[in-house]
């Protein structure tokens, strides 16, 4: 865990803290809601549920992306509730930094005994072309 990055360190902590009270097991509404109060108690800046647009050749979608957390105003916060995690989680993460626009976003698992997270880094002027 790098402690240079003190946002994602203090979410990945958040996180700990709930699932250290919860368990697993739980649906996740119940960790979305649980990790709200713990950034609350730790005074860490937060959007609940933020929509961001999808655009398609300069067209607006009728779907849009739904972040569970944007924290610090730059961090996406996914959330998951799964056995084991996948490549395909990884992978919607950065198409979620994509179109948000950000670079940094943390995919956390409250589906196992130990909590799973994963840092995801995106550089946004690699990936125009």
């Amino acid at each position: 865990m790098d402690i240079r990055d003190k946002e994602t360190y203090a979410i990945i902590g958040a996180a700990m803290t709930v699932h250290k009270k919860l368990g697993c097991g739980f649906i996740e509404a119940v960790y979305q809601e649980a990790l709200e109060k713990e950034f609350q108690y730790l005074n860490i800046p937060y959007e609940r549920e933020k929509i961001f647009p999808i655009n398609y050749r300069n067209h607006k979608l009728k779907t849009y992306f739904q972040a569970d957390f944007i924290c610090y105003g730059e961090v996406i916060v996914e959330l998951k509730v799964l056995q084991q995690m996948q490549g395909i989680e990884h992978t919607q993460v950065i198409n979620y930094l994509k179109v948000a626009g950000l670079n940094r976003a943390m995919l956390i698992n409250f589906g196992e005994k130990t909590l799973q997270y994963k840092r995801v880094v995106f550089n946004l002027r690699d990936s125009e072309e």
